[in-house]
């Protein structure tokens, strides 16, 4: 027997085929043990059984091949199966928690195109999307300017964060002139619009630039270094993050946490290659929401922040976080004994290697954005 024989068992032949093409509207799959009779419209089924009888001359269980399309009731039924099948056997389960590929060639192709359709959702790329869909004017002591919204949304997945940031056409000007610095050879076919001297502020010429802009973006994404880039990322959140800090070192807690969220909710969206970026927004409002007195936010937000540095033990914000987190935990009634033995087991780490003094979570997070 060869091994197609061996997997999916010797083919009938021709009169064989032929016989059983004759009572089609009388046909029954035999899946699992089980015969489930099949209507006269599915047809186009192709069955192949193993022809090796048992001592009693009864024929062993077949496998069914089907290329009819799934219908909804029938891939929540055979997903059913599977799930339960795999329940049963153990050997069907891998770490993954997905179905095995030695349990591939089990599947009818109905369990097959559930699987398939499930691995190509989980498996679609995500990106990012901008648009610039309105505008306001605006004005400074010297002259009247335009201001343009841009919505960044994530998509490959449902995004119910949508933020939107405003920048004038000057910040995409410096954006472009800091950017060539470094990627003048990547950006060579970048076209950055024009600047207009005259008639900039009427609404045909508002509207030709809101695409031109929106383009623009979305080229400087289409190229991965510069998507990386500290000068590309700063673009979207600068202005926010200075605003930010500048309100808790005042004191302004409350509109801080406000600037904050909004700021992690865009660092989420353009730091996935590196999530570590998100610790010292993170631990900012950390500090907001416990000298707000919301200590059960403050410790959900910095076991985020904990989360991300676990692989990142020396991180200057790693040993201020987790003393943060003992108190926050000692007072919330959550289990601070294992973040104080982290705690311990990193002060070892680093009083081997050098003296040092630790700052308090807050002190670290006031000196951040401090201009000269």
């Amino acid at each position: 027997m060869n091994e197609c024989s061996k997997e999916y068992g010797e083919i009938p032949d021709s009169r064989t085929l032929s016989e059983e093409a004759e009572h089609s509207g009388e046909k029954s799959s035999v899946i699992d043990g089980a015969e489930t009779p099949q209507s006269g419209s599915h047809s186009d089924i192709y069955v192949s059984y193993k022809d090796n009888m048992n001592p009693e001359g009864s024929q062993e269980e077949g496998e069914l091949i089907s290329d009819l399309p799934t219908l909804p009731e029938e891939a929540e039924h055979s997903e059913n199966k599977t799930n339960e099948a795999d329940e049963k056997n153990p050997l069907n389960d891998n770490p993954s928690g997905g179905t095995s590929a030695r349990h591939h060639h089990l599947m009818t192709t109905r369990e097959l195109q559930v699987y398939w359709k499930k691995e190509k959702y989980e498996s679609k790329p995500v990106k990012l999307l901008f648009q610039i869909h309105s505008t306001r004017i605006a004005e400074d002591f010297l002259s009247k300017f335009v201001m343009y919204q841009i919505v960044i949304i994530k998509t490959g997945s449902f995004d119910g964060k949508k933020v939107f940031i405003e920048r004038r056409y000057s910040d995409f000007e410096r954006l472009h002139r800091n950017l060539l610095k470094d990627f003048r050879e990547e950006m060579e076919d970048i076209v950055f619009p024009k600047k207009v001297l005259l008639g900039n502020l009427t609404e045909e010429m508002i509207n030709k630039r809101m695409m031109a802009l929106k383009n623009y973006l979305e080229e400087l994404y289409a190229l991965k270094c510069v998507r990386r880039s500290q000068k590309y990322m700063e673009f979207f959140i600068e202005p926010e993050l200075e605003e930010g800090y500048s309100c808790i070192r005042g004191g302004q807690y409350n509109t801080a946490t406000g600037i904050f969220q909004q700021v992690v909710y865009l660092q989420e969206k353009l730091v996935e290659h590196c999530p570590k970026l998100l610790v010292p927004s993170l631990c900012a409002l950390v500090v907001c929401y416990r000298d707000m007195n919301q200590s059960e936010m403050a410790y959900e937000v910095g076991m985020q922040a904990l989360e991300l540095l676990e692989k990142h033990t020396t991180h200057r914000y790693y040993m201020p976080l987790l003393d943060t987190l003992v108190s926050l935990a000692y007072k919330t009634g959550k289990d601070y004994m294992t973040l104080r033995e982290k705690m311990k087991i990193n002060e070892m780490k680093e009083r081997r290697t050098f003296d040092f003094e630790m700052l308090t979570l807050k002190e670290l997070v006031v000196q951040e954005y401090v201009k000269d």
